[in-house]
């Protein structure tokens, strides 16, 4: 007969269930491919005119979140202003913003001024960032200012201009959700590029804060006394300001190997992935654009490097450069004469290298 231990008692028992291991979830799902209100409202109208489905202002501050997404964008407008041929109606410099307001917000708008005759005197660009479109879809607002909500109008106490109708030629990036607005055709990369700008902002805020200098002395060697203790405080303290990365010697006789140990508080430089995050977010928002890298002044990583920047700018001439040239010449339909035309991208680089 074998000796059988004396069964628990159920205090004992709960309390042995109590220690045992346990596994829990917390969180909520998170949704990816949802956008929230926008899914049901798509443009947003406050009686008399719509709103844009996506803030213009948010668009306008993030091109500079990232040096490869303002890059990208500022060579696609200086390509479009160099090949631009000026004409008596639109100046370069009105042509250069339309530019800019179609690449970096996907809608563009030019205001046609007539003359006393009531012909077309010039071509001027309102800023598309306050440009709002009436509920019969041919009236255009310019908004002041925006409210807390971030619509035109919403407690911004602003009044709106009214332009005369038939008078805004409207140039749009087609989008699939709605023909009221355009969409940029970046916005797929755009958390990628505000990844990069956190990924800066962190790590200047790592280092003016002086945490990558923190750690711990730890000492445990009996045969330290107070005052080298307190002498080893002062060399530290010393330490500090000009020359800081001086060495610091230590005699201790008859000291353990252990008695002094630096323990580090945590190295960010090592788990953060600076350097791999900012790479990953330059890859996504060079390929929203579809700039070549060495374009953009990109430094290769690899050996081979990214090959000539001759035939790159060859091969993004004919692949964006002219398509987006195409959507411009939407004007000419509009007001019904050749106002916009451009020249072929190499007589401009005949032209520059003869000068």
């Amino acid at each position: 007969m074998t000796d059988q231990a004396p069964p628990l008692p159920s205090a004992e028992v709960a309390d042995a269930a109590a220690r045992g291991a346990h596994a829990f979830a917390f969180g909520d799902p998170e949704p990816v491919l949802g956008r929230g209100l926008l899914d049901h409202l798509e443009c947003w109208q406050n009686g008399r005119f719509f709103e844009p489905p996506v803030n213009m202002a948010g668009l306008s501050k993030a091109r500079h979140a990232s040096t490869h997404h303002a890059s990208a964008i500022a060579i696609k407008v200086n390509l479009l202003a160099s090949t631009f041929r000026p004409h008596p109606l639109l100046s370069r410099a009105a042509f250069e913003g339309l530019a800019l307001d179609y690449v970096t917000l996907g809608n563009g708008y030019l205001e046609r001024r007539d003359n006393r005759l009531r012909g077309p005197a010039r071509l001027e660009r309102p800023l598309a960032r306050y440009m709002r479109r009436g509920l019969d879809l041919e009236t255009y607002f310019q908004v002041a200012g925006t409210g807390s909500l971030g619509l035109a109008g919403v407690g911004s106490g602003k009044v709106e201009h009214e332009f005369k109708r038939g008078s805004i030629c409207h140039l749009l990036a087609p989008d699939i959700d709605q023909e009221v607005y355009g969409l940029p055709e970046y916005l797929s990369a755009l958390q990628s590029a505000l990844l990069n700008e956190n990924a800066t902002l962190f790590r200047r805020r790592y280092y003016l804060n002086g945490s990558h200098a923190g750690f711990i002395l730890y000492m445990t060697d009996a045969a330290q006394t107070n005052d080298d203790v307190d002498a080893l405080r002062k060399a530290l303290k010393d330490a500090k300001g000009p020359g800081n990365f001086r060495n610091l010697f230590m005699y201790a006789p008859n000291g353990k190997k252990d008695g002094v140990q630096i323990l580090p508080v945590g190295d960010a430089a090592a788990k953060d992935e600076f350097l791999g995050i900012k790479n990953t977010t330059r890859d996504d928002v060079l390929a929203a654009h579809r700039v070549p890298p060495q374009l953009l002044g990109v430094v290769p990583t690899n050996a081979g490097g990214f090959g000539k920047p001759g035939e790159a700018l060859a091969a993004f001439e004919l692949l964006e450069l002219r398509p987006l040239q195409r959507r411009f010449l939407a004007v000419n339909d509009w007001i019904g004469a050749e106002v916009v035309a451009f020249d072929p991208l190499e007589a401009v680089q005949g032209g520059a290298q003869a000068a």
